[in-house]
């Protein structure tokens, strides 16, 4: 069957669908961690090895921390970096850090190796710390690297999406893979007579034994990812060789100059700070409640351990199917409304959790609302960040770093503040917890959408554009003459808001 012809749009061949699997199977493995990290971590640490609440909030703010300030740095390193034998700067980057993450990960969900009954937190905290590092940079770098590799694999923005796609469905993959194997490993464990229905020192090789099979189906789908993907290297000094199709001038005429946004140009940007705000209230939204299910769960509605994993499932698969309704409403009500709608849910189910007791079935009610909620509120704020962005593709690097680390430090700073007021001064839970991870749930849900509806309605009042960039065009435009008065409707268009 003969090729179609080549289009600008689309200057290079397709990728064949074994070289599309083979790149998606590339973030597995940090999917899968990630799923592990937020939901079980601190019911590990609290329930099941008894460490105090500080130390636990301690260790996730180390690793939020270590995960904001590597991301961006990676980021520069990788763009300079030249490759490393027959490995390309990108797989290069994200070899080492899946070696980072497979090494240091399942020593993060297992007991310290040199601990005793006698021994005290602090040296636990430090035991655990350097580990938990280790796997922030090196989820920071395979992610990092993973992203990148898509504008150089395919051309056409068609590709693109497709690429982010089969990406998305392996994330799917992945957190389905991570609840469903918990699900199995407590189910198999609760058969047995001598084993308790709640979590305790006795599920040590629950979460063990879940890290390491997580940790080598990653380095499975690494090395597919490895093996099949195929990436230009470039040596050191040389650009990538143009090719039939890529245009040798720029078509732009020297004498209608158009302004670049640097990075200080988008610190005098309010739209930078309304959608930076906005994004972190989102994510602090989505990762506190992942965090905080499962002590809700168990601590304040007393289910047995089993839930810990069917009902972030629920979440997860309802928030997967709600996704396909994005674009649809998107178009139907725009951006603003369909944020708002997400938040709707996300009350619901903040109310449901402050007004009554969900019992029997009605928990799965609450998992579908939330889950539902959250995603919509997470799809709609990044599509909001690429509208501020824009065609301001140069400095995008340093808008999408800004919004990752202060949504990881305030995520971070988030749990160690609900750590330290946690009211029982035991590590166990006392009856005064009952009530307290109920509120927090509200309080994570409810309380900080009330603070992101607080923005979105400074958003409809001053809607998302640059607006220093239409004040220099303005500028540019009466210090030209007439004959080249032309180029600044392109400029223009750049500062035109969003529904």
């Amino acid at each position: 069957m003969a090729e179609p012809p080549l289009s600008p749009q689309s200057p290079g061949p397709a990728l064949p669908l074994r070289a599309r699997l083979s790149f998606a199977c590339g973030h597995f493995l940090n999917d899968a961690c990630s799923a592990l990290w937020f939901t079980y971590l601190l019911p590990f640490l609290h329930a099941v090895l008894g460490y105090g609440h500080a130390a636990a909030g301690g260790l996730l703010l180390a690793g939020q921390a270590a995960d904001g300030f590597c991301t961006p740095l990676l980021g520069f390193e990788a763009d300079r970096a030249h490759g490393c034998g027959r490995c390309g700067r990108r797989k290069g980057w994200h070899l080492a850090g899946t070696t980072c993450v497979l090494v240091s990960f399942p020593f993060v969900f297992s007991p310290c190796l040199a601990c005793r009954d006698s021994t005290p937190q602090w040296a636990a905290f430090i035991y655990y710390l350097p580990f938990i590092i280790i796997f922030q940079f090196g989820w920071a770098a395979t992610q990092v690297s993973h992203l990148a590799l898509i504008p150089e694999l395919v051309s056409s923005d068609h590709g693109k999406v497709e690429l982010t796609a089969f990406r998305y469905a392996f994330t799917v993959m992945a957190n389905i893979t991570v609840y469903g194997l918990t699900w199995l490993l407590l189910n198999f464990q609760t058969d047995q007579p001598d084993r308790m229905e709640h979590l305790g020192p006795q599920d040590i090789p629950v979460f063990r034994n879940l890290a390491l099979i997580v940790v080598g189906l990653g380095a499975v789908f690494s090395l597919i990812f490895h093996l099949g993907t195929k990436e230009k290297p470039y040596p050191p000094g040389v650009l990538p060789e143009p090719e039939e199709s890529t245009p040798l001038l720029q078509k732009e005429p020297p004498g209608s100059p158009r302004p670049l946004l640097l990075w200080k140009d988008w610190l005098l940007e309010p739209s930078f700070y309304q959608v930076a705000v906005l994004y972190m209230a989102t994510r602090l939204i989505v990762n506190l409640s992942q965090t905080y299910i499962a002590m809700y769960l168990t601590n304040s509605l007393l289910l047995s351990k089993k839930y810990i994993a069917t009902i972030p499932l629920v979440m997860y698969v309802s928030g997967f199917l709600s996704s396909f309704l994005m674009k649809p409403v998107n178009k139907w009500i725009g951006r603003n409304l369909t944020y708002f709608v997400g938040i709707l849910v996300v009350l619901a189910f903040a109310s449901w959790v402050a007004l009554a007791r969900p019992v029997g079935d009605e928990i799965y009610g609450l998992a579908v609302l939330l889950g539902a909620g959250s995603a919509t509120i997470l799809v709609t704020s990044l599509s909001m960040t690429a509208d501020l962005i824009g065609t301001n593709t140069h400095s995008s690097a340093f808008v999408y770093g800004a919004m990752s680390f202060t949504d990881k430090m305030a995520n971070g700073l988030a749990v160690m503040v609900i750590q330290n007021l946690h009211p029982c001064p035991t590590e166990l839970c006392c009856p005064a917890c009952v009530g307290f991870y109920r509120w927090v749930m509200v309080l994570v849900t409810g309380g900080i959408a009330v603070a992101a509806v607080t923005t979105l309605c400074s958003i409809m009042v001053w809607p998302i554009r640059i607006r220093c960039r239409a004040v220099s065009l303005q500028g540019l435009r009466s210090a030209r003459t007439p004959e080249s008065g032309t180029g600044s409707t392109e400029g223009e268009s750049h500062s035109s808001t969003v529904n």
